[in-house]
């Protein structure tokens, strides 16, 4: 188990979030929840409490905290993406379900949680400034651009 994990707090929507990763990322699993019972906590009875995955390998532990804290775009996870065919999958997964586009290959999928949608070689062409002036000026990254303005002078 890892000593650190991701605690993420949902409104009341941690089991829809979960299956909607659980089926964005396929080689992740469901590794536990906790179920509300004998009438203890906030829950009403059999509600989720919390959920945890494994999202490519991270363990993320989902509460449903109902809404006095919101998630907020000081915190995201980033997808590496091998191929330009990955970004767009993940890009247009998230958008289609409601998702909301930021800036710098950064988006807000419909639960409210900020995702990064990189080339998975993002920090060694952002080296480049003019791979990182190109980056600033695009929502979804195409790699081959960012590609291309690492390798000019």
């Amino acid at each position: 188990m890892n000593r650190i994990t991701p605690f993420l707090w949902f409104d009341n929507n941690a089991e829809d979030a979960a299956n909607f990763y659980l089926e964005m990322f396929p080689g992740s699993k469901k590794l536990g929840e906790l179920r509300a019972s004998g009438g203890v906590g906030p829950w009403p009875e059999g509600q989720i409490a919390t959920i945890t995955l494994e999202l490519e390998g991270q363990p993320v532990t989902f509460l449903n905290g109902g809404p006095a804290h919101k998630l907020s775009e000081a915190f995201s996870f980033s997808i590496a993406c091998a191929t330009q065919q990955e970004i767009d999958f993940y890009w247009e997964r998230i958008l289609a379900s409601g998702g909301t586009p930021i800036a710098c290959g950064w988006i807000k999928d419909h639960f409210g949680l900020c995702w990064q949608v990189v080339p998975e070689n993002i920090t060694a062409l952002l080296a480049h400034p003019k791979a990182m002036s190109a980056m600033m000026e695009m929502i979804k990254l195409e790699k081959a651009v960012l590609e291309q303005a690492a390798r000019e002078q």
